[in-house]
């Protein structure tokens, strides 16, 4: 079965359970998922602790204000968690955008449009996938209270909540950033043909996809 044919999935009704059929992969899979997240996130903190330490030393001339960005999104089973994020916006008491509207440019500085371009500032998301919250590879978590009102216009959007939300996944690398119903709703649809068709061969597809759109610095 092809992701494309896989993708306008019937809309989901108001509880996950009733969608655990959708789920792909065998038990094996899923277990040795977690595991190799648990390997691959203690390696890469060896990356992320210099990354920290070089940003501390920037972040007053370049990017004042707090190294790390938390923010409360939603996770597996409609969960509230709080994600990690080196801080790459000027500092706000509340977040003000609806989600429909568009990233605040204005706020990005000099420095964060760096860290952006090099995804840099999602690695202290490893210690959300260390934590148990995220996972390596699978549905980006949108911002809780913008998914409490993706949950009301896109039947399709519950569903993707059946697994961990990832740091990389399927619809970021093929659709790149969703902005509004209409690209949110084609988000959904990308989650779900992955979580339907999730395997051995898809997570290193979106692994290798992920590599490519770093190098290249493309996106935001």
């Amino acid at each position: 079965m092809s992701l494309e044919s896989t993708a306008g999935v019937q809309p989901a009704p108001t509880a996950l359970g009733e969608f655990r059929e959708l789920i792909g992969g065998s038990s094996a899979f899923w277990v040795g998922k977690r595991l190799f997240d648990i390997g691959m996130s203690l390696v890469l903190v060896l990356f992320l602790l210099p990354v920290a330490a070089l940003l501390l030393l920037l972040n007053p001339m370049f990017n004042p204000g707090p190294l790390i960005y938390r923010q409360q999104r939603m996770g597996r089973d409609l969960l509230p968690f709080t994600a990690y994020k080196f801080r790459s916006m000027l500092p706000a008491e509340t977040i003000t955008r609806s989600a429909d509207d568009p990233i605040e440019e204005e706020r990005i500085t000099r420095l964060g449009r760096l860290i952006r371009k090099a995804r840099i500032d999602e690695l202290p998301q490893i210690l959300n996938v260390l934590g148990g919250e995220m996972s390596l590879i699978g549905p980006r978590p949108d911002y809780y209270e913008h998914a409490r009102e993706f949950l009301t216009q896109i039947p399709e959007y519950r569903a993707r909540h059946l697994v961990r939300p990832g740091i990389s996944g399927f619809a970021q690398v093929t659709l790149g950033y969703a902005e509004g119903i209409d690209a949110t709703r084609a988000k959904a649809n990308a989650d779900l043909a992955y979580i339907r068709n999730v395997s051995l061969a898809l997570e290193v597809r979106i692994f290798w996809m992920t590599l490519a759109t770093v190098l290249s610095r493309r996106g935001a």
